[in-house]
């Protein structure tokens, strides 16, 4: 495939997954019907780097991860970041619940090493995919260590849809308390008054917010995030993506950054258009041959990690506060991290709601808590996880 004809292709399917949405006001989320397409052409006529040679080649893709993820940083202030401490909790309680179910009916019906390889995919991050298929190589288990990338491939099947029906459920409730007044949309008047509150760094004339600038202090936010995550690394390691969002929110306090760079600049919708393509790209690796020979231990193991998490998100989200529909939303985050929690989030609010205000309510009482669920169980959770569980292989 030339160039063009591999963007165009993969435009097209992502274009197809989007109006599949529109169409069923999000019930069918469009990532679900992308990813549906993306295996269906892997298994015919795609060849299997046609996302690299659609131009999203890892470079621009890490530097898209690394941007949009400060980007997100920008729309949490310190204060709202502090408040999403019971989404932090519920979504550690749901990794919890994974782990339960998978670590014990898992192993009994399919084996401790099957359940010990599969389960930090199972999480959510790549990272733990890979670290666990390597181990399991290692130790010459060539099967298992498909089933942790082919885990980490398809449980988004099960999360895409699963999480469309929690947020709409969330959704209308909310909207029906918007609608009668009992719920306010505060995030516009905290944005009101953002230019009158007194910043260390005062914002610049709008003749000077052009593209090349606003991504100037973007791009140095990020490099200023992932070179302090290489400092402190010998002392505590924390992921490079992690620091990003927490640099993302300072800039946007400090008045370095202005809140969604991105959207300003006009470049949002081309980095999350590669981003997303390259999620999908993982699908390559899941041939029919090697799905029959896992199919059942990888059906068996994300049916029981998503019912732990289930059981546990909504027990814990209930004694804090928070609806089952939104605890289980926050949870389901462990299946596939960002950009589809965002992306899922902004269709669901889109379908329900009937003016910009009504969806810009939504987006800020649902995406606040699926972006830190995300960040929490994807991005931290995961890679301790694989940490842990990659001792009983040994």
């Amino acid at each position: 495939m030339s160039l063009l004809m591999a963007f165009s292709t993969v435009l097209i399917v992502l274009s197809l997954g989007d109006i599949a949405s529109t169409k069923t006001k999000a019930f069918v989320p469009s990532v679900f019907v992308a990813a549906l397409l993306f295996l269906f052409g892997f298994w015919t006529f795609f060849p299997a780097d046609i996302v690299a040679l659609a131009g999203f080649q890892t470079p621009i893709i890490y530097l898209s991860m690394y941007l949009l993820i400060t980007h997100m940083g920008t729309m949490l202030s310190i204060r709202e970041l502090a408040s999403q401490w019971r989404t932090i909790v519920i979504a550690l309680l749901g990794v919890v619940g994974i782990i339960a179910l998978t670590m014990t009916a898992g192993s009994a019906l399919f084996g401790f090493q099957t359940a010990v390889i599969a389960t930090p995919p199972l999480t959510g991050g790549i990272v733990a995919a890979i670290v666990m298929s390597e181990a399991a190589t290692e130790l010459g288990l060539d099967s298992l260590a498909v089933l942790a990338i082919i885990t980490y491939v398809m449980q988004g099947f099960v999360g895409y849809p699963l999480t469309a029906i929690m947020l709409k459920k969330e959704g209308n409730r909310l909207l029906a308390g918007f609608r009668s007044g009992e719920l306010k949309l505060t995030k516009v008047e905290e944005t009101t008054d953002l230019p009158e509150r007194k910043k260390l760094i005062p914002a610049l004339p709008k003749n000077y917010q052009t593209t090349y600038i606003i991504l100037a202090k973007l791009g140095l936010t990020a490099w200023a995030a992932v070179a302090f995550a290489g400092f402190i690394k010998p002392y505590i390691d924390i992921s490079p993506f992690v620091m990003c969002l927490f640099f993302g929110v300072i800039a946007q306090e400090l008045g370095f950054v202005e809140q969604r760079p991105l959207n300003l600049s006009g470049s949002f919708g081309f980095l999350i258009t590669g981003l997303m393509a390259f999620v999908f790209a993982g699908l390559a690796r899941a041939t029919p041959s090697m799905l029959c020979e896992i199919a059942v231990p990888l059906l068996g193991i994300i049916v029981l990690g998503v019912s732990g998490m289930c059981i546990f998100s909504m027990l814990i989200g209930k004694r804090l506060g928070y609806t089952k529909e939104m605890s289980f939303a926050i949870a389901l985050t462990a299946l596939y991290g960002f950009p589809p929690n965002y992306i899922l989030t902004e269709e669901a609010s889109k379908a329900i709601a009937n003016t910009e205000e009504e969806n810009e309510f939504l987006m800020s009482e649902m995406l606040p808590k699926m972006l830190v669920g995300g960040f929490t169980t994807v991005t931290i959770v995961s890679v301790l996880v694989a940490g842990i569980f990659i001792n009983y292989l040994k």
